[in-house]
């Protein structure tokens, strides 16, 4: 439902910086003479806004290149400011998985060796139990 929601949104707003505009995880931008001004982020969509940064604080507490991304930022800018920071690059591949009309691919994630992993004690049991493998003595 909310991929279709903002799918809908999308083609409404045309662009992902307008789309995380919309939503209110643009990073603020104000600059005068020179000197960082408040990088406050704007409301927005305070539901969307609020779902996004629940997502992003569970995608740092797992084995993918978010939690990279979040422990990168949360060295240099805070715990808050990097949870915002990732809700918008989820947001940004959200914006592109539905343009491409794509799954998610993670580059440091190995699909095959975790399904190996999760599976091979029972593949191994199962060549056991129909006699392709020796039986294990303990």
């Amino acid at each position: 439902m909310l991929l279709a929601e903002i799918g809908g949104d999308m083609r409404c707003l045309g662009s992902a910086e307008r789309l995380a505009s919309w939503a209110g995880i643009c990073p603020g931008n104000n600059e005068s003479a020179g000197k960082r001004k408040s990088g406050r982020i704007r409301q927005g969509n305070l539901w969307l806004k609020r779902l996004l940064c629940e997502r992003a604080q569970a995608a740092a507490r797992t084995r993918c290149s978010l939690k990279a991304k979040f422990e990168s930022l949360s060295a240099r800018k805070g715990y808050k400011k990097s949870v915002v920071a990732l809700a918008h690059k989820m947001l940004r591949i959200i914006d592109a998985m539905l343009s491409k009309n794509q799954p998610y691919r993670d580059a440091s994630v190995n699909d095959e060796e975790l399904m190996v992993e999760r599976n091979a004690p029972r593949w191994l049991k199962m060549l056991g139990k129909y006699g392709y493998l020796a039986p294990q003595q303990a």
